[in-house]
């Protein structure tokens, strides 16, 4: 978890990254009582990298979220570990379903330095234009949908540093987990992606999600259900405070 005596203002630093992002955006910043309640809020994080391992790994005791005047989102939280840096990452939109998220890549997150300056031209360049690009296609799907028996579906879940998956009904599908390097795991009846390289995990599970898509298997993607990390405890923090732009 975060030493809080030299992690960085984010309630300021998230305010100022509002005003410097192109368009028009509020921030809300929430301090969180109790470990489980830092879920709720970052239960639509689009990542499988930086920011998804973060909230799993790490106690976080407060976040803010970036909210357009289209409704985009953007997720930020210090990062832990690391007095001068931030994670930002993008929110999928709740409203809907989830054959819509097929073969749409997540725009993962990325790290930004204490600066809103500089951190809003990093995600101007960088984040922004693949979330972009990533709302579009699942808005496009969407509006493409029609009702119709639904696919079947495998469900990852990050736990821990691992990456579980629900045992596909076809035995391509289930060969396809195992050739990108996850493992069966009798007891749970899922299959595992033990993590050795975070960048390697998540790469092989982006391919394993690709392949499985053009099997017409959909994939959803969820973080892990509140559990408090190793050797952390909770920080009792007052109740949730939020802070406006305007």
């Amino acid at each position: 978890m975060h030493d809080h005596e030299s992690a960085p203002d984010l309630a300021s630093f998230a305010i100022a990254l509002a005003d410097e992002l192109p368009g028009n955006w509020t921030s809300e910043h929430q301090i969180h009582a109790h470990y489980p309640d830092q879920f709720a809020r970052a239960e639509h994080v689009w990542d499988m990298d930086l920011v998804a391992h973060a909230i799993a790994e790490h106690v976080l005791d407060q976040d803010a979220v970036l909210t357009r005047d289209d409704g985009a989102r953007l997720y930020v939280i210090a990062r832990p570990r690391s007095g001068e840096e931030f994670l930002v990452g993008a929110i999928a939109p709740a409203d809907l379903p989830a054959d819509a998220f097929h073969a749409v890549r997540e725009p993962d997150g990325i790290a930004v330095p204490d600066d809103p300056v500089q951190a809003a031209a990093d995600i101007t360049t960088d984040l922004l234009p693949r979330y972009d690009k990533a709302l579009a296609q699942v808005h496009d799907n969407a509006a493409r949908l029609t009702p119709a028996t639904p696919p079947e579906l495998v469900v990852i879940t990050l736990s821990g540093r691992d990456f579980h998956v629900t045992k596909p009904e076809r035995a391509d599908a289930a060969q396809i987990l195992a050739d990108n390097g996850c493992v069966y795991d009798r007891d749970q009846d899922a299959f595992v992606l033990s993590c050795e390289d975070t960048a390697a995990q998540a790469q092989a599970i982006q391919q394993a999600a690709a392949q499985l898509d053009r099997l017409g298997i959909g994939v959803s993607v969820r973080l892990p259900q509140a559990k408090p990390a190793l050797d952390t405890t909770p920080v009792a923090a007052p109740s949730k405070s939020p802070a406006r732009r305007r």
